[in-house]
């Protein structure tokens, strides 16, 4: 699965988690545990990934990950405040010092009135949340494989910026 840019940045996140001694979780929606999936990839990952959970329903974003019910009612799974929500609440539910997620609309259809390739990304520490969002081209396989890319770097950003 991995390739084009995934190998290096899950190769960078991993490194840096493992070299400050710290932990990983993943809240997945459209990646569909792709994320995890390239993670578990790393030999040695298991030092620092605690694991992850696949929040495609949106109940699930509130039951397993912690998103708070009245905010997926008011705005939706696909969002800058779901994305920050899953990454914390995973981060905080597993017990680990770090929190990624992904949502958004892989397509090819528009949901809810969200374009296709549209995307959030996110990465919760102890002292920040990073969200970015996405427009991203090309069918459901590039979309969810640009997310995952996105993600991994994200969170190594976040790491990095945190711990140095």
């Amino acid at each position: 699965m991995a390739g084009d840019g995934i190998d290096a940045a899950v190769g960078r996140l991993v490194e840096l988690l493992l070299e400050r001694g710290v932990t990983l979780a993943t809240a997945e929606s459209l990646t569909g545990g792709m994320v995890g999936a390239v993670l578990t990839d790393v030999p040695g990952v298991s030092a620092v990934y605690r694991g992850g959970v696949v929040v495609y329903a949106t109940d699930l974003k509130a039951k397993l990950a912690g998103v708070p019910e009245d905010l997926l009612a008011a705005v939706g799974p696909v969002h800058p405040d779901t994305a920050a929500a899953l990454a914390s609440g995973v981060r905080e539910r597993l017990e680990a010092d770090y929190g990624l997620a992904t949502t958004g609309v892989a397509g090819p259809d528009p949901q809810a009135g969200v374009e296709a390739g549209t995307v959030y990304v996110a990465a919760a520490g102890p002292r920040s949340v990073q969200v970015r969002k996405l427009q991203l081209a090309g069918d459901r396989t590039a979309v969810r494989r640009g997310s995952v890319q996105a993600v991994l770097e994200l969170g190594a950003a976040v790491v990095a910026e945190e711990l140095d």
